[in-house]
């Protein structure tokens, strides 16, 4: 029998040694910056008592830096604090909303709802066939197929006549972008870069994603909403189609928020400021807000955007999310709607695209209606669509989602509508919406086998990281 020398054993040693020494450090670092206690307990025994298993995932999902990012944030709230203006009356019921995100609400705006995807693509590149000086565009997913082969030409003619164009997409989202799709842009004079940050102290933070959907076409045409650059998204991919889905396009001062959005992504990325121009006076009557949240800001902006919304609301509060996983102040936010007596009601889809989040989503849903709020599963196909109505005059359409990832994990965009008219398009399209779904019933959860039971309850363990 052959044992390990003396210096082989020396060397084991010393590497266990500096496994958990390295271990106890990270587990101090996630003392100190894990913001949740639920997160802290986790990453702290696991990095003490299991650091071979855990350490290696703490480098890349319990990490939380965003260098360079957070000192320019700061510094552009500074100036948009100087020079805000006291918000319309309409406006002032969410006056904390645009106090943290550092935005303010600006009046004279013009929207149109776009339902599903044919809609919205033909907007967007016929926004995109128009444009005379830049293009801006952000999609945590653009695919390599017939929507994404016309977004490809649309932008390769605006940079044939000279617009400028900038595209930022999503390294994970978009992890099946061939490079061929990359470099055609590329040679066509397209700027293009994936959402990876240029400093290698960031680079493990693979866990912080940008969903962000943006167009914005010369400063004052802008486009918000659920959809990515995808066939599944015009509904040509079962089984999930047809495919569900909303944007909107605003035109007025607030575009001039959304493309600032945009800009502190690329000045983060690419460290250049880009040059834009103001948004067009419009003849419209809307007052909006864009809300852009992210891991970055000093506090948890997308839940809180979230339980501000819930709290307005005095009579109706109508949400379309395709995924359910909300933290504690958002669930306690939703019970408290309906114990003021406000018509909550939560639409999602009856076919998963994630499984484990489908069934984490499927426990939250049972317990939601068991609370007293209203749950509908869309039938006819999957649901993707972020959309809020609050009372007659308030809707939000953007990219956030009510899961985890969206409240904590991921940079996020929406635009806040104050304005009778639009809300009633919303209200009718949601309307379409329930009739198509069926509600789940507070005695569903018991007729469950005991087992699915379990199998959901597992799900939800993984809620902090789906």
């Amino acid at each position: 029998m052959q044992y390990a020398s003396p210096l082989a054993l020396g060397l084991i040693s010393a590497a266990v040694f500096a496994v958990h020494l390295a271990g106890i450090a990270a587990a101090a670092h996630a003392l100190m910056h894990t913001r949740t206690s639920q997160g802290t307990v986790a990453w702290v025994f696991g990095l003490i008592l299991l650091p071979y298993f855990t350490l290696l995932p703490y480098l890349f999902l319990g990490r939380k830096h965003f260098y360079g990012y957070v000192e320019l944030r700061h510094a552009r709230a500074g100036h948009r604090r100087q020079h805000a203006q006291t918000p319309a009356i309409e406006a002032q019921r969410f006056t904390a909303l645009s106090n943290m995100l550092g935005n303010e609400f600006h009046g004279g705006h013009r929207l149109s709802l776009l339902i599903d995807g044919e809609a919205a693509f033909a907007a967007m590149l016929a926004a995109v066939a128009s444009a005379e000086h830049y293009v801006l565009v952000q999609f945590f997913i653009i695919h390599d197929d017939h929507i994404g082969g016309r977004l490809q030409a649309a932008l390769l003619a605006c940079a044939a006549r000279g617009v400028h164009v900038c595209v930022l997409y999503d390294g994970v989202g978009s992890h099946g972008l061939p490079q061929s799709y990359i470099d055609r842009l590329r040679a066509g004079g397209v700027r293009i870069h994936p959402f990876t940050t240029r400093r290698w102290r960031n680079r493990l933070q693979v866990n912080f994603r940008n969903h962000r959907k943006i167009v914005v076409v010369d400063g004052w045409r802008g486009f918000v909403g659920g959809l990515n650059v995808g066939d599944e998204y015009l509904g040509s991919k079962p089984p999930l189609s047809p495919w569900r889905d909303t944007h909107m396009e605003l035109q007025g001062p607030a575009v001039g928020d959304l493309q600032l959005a945009f800009d502190e992504n690329w000045q983060w990325l690419r460290g250049e400021e880009l040059t834009l121009l103001p948004p067009r006076a419009v003849d419209g009557t809307a007052t909006c807000l864009i809300a852009a949240t992210g891991p970055a800001d000093a506090q948890e902006s997308c839940s809180l955007f979230f339980v501000t919304l819930i709290h307005a609301a005095r009579r109706r509060l109508w949400l379309a999310t395709p995924y359910l996983v909300p933290d504690s102040a958002v669930f306690a936010a939703l019970q408290l709607a309906v114990f003021r007596g406000v018509d909550v009601r939560i639409l999602l889809p009856s076919r998963p695209d994630h499984r484990t989040v489908f069934m984490a989503t499927t426990l939250w849903a049972h317990e939601a209606v068991r609370a007293g709020l209203r749950v509908f599963r869309y039938q006819p196909g999957f649901t993707h669509q972020k959309v809020a109505l609050i009372d007659d005059d308030v809707s939000v359409v953007g990219s956030m989602n009510l899961d985890n990832r969206s409240l904590r994990l991921n940079f996020e965009v929406a635009a806040l509508n104050i304005d009778r008219n639009f809300a009633q398009e919303v209200q009718q399209m949601l309307e379409k919406d329930f009739a198509k779904a069926l509600e789940i019933d507070k005695n569903d959860y018991q007729q469950l086998a005991y087992p699915h039971k379990v199998a959901l309850h597992v799900a939800r363990l993984f809620a902090p990281v789906l």
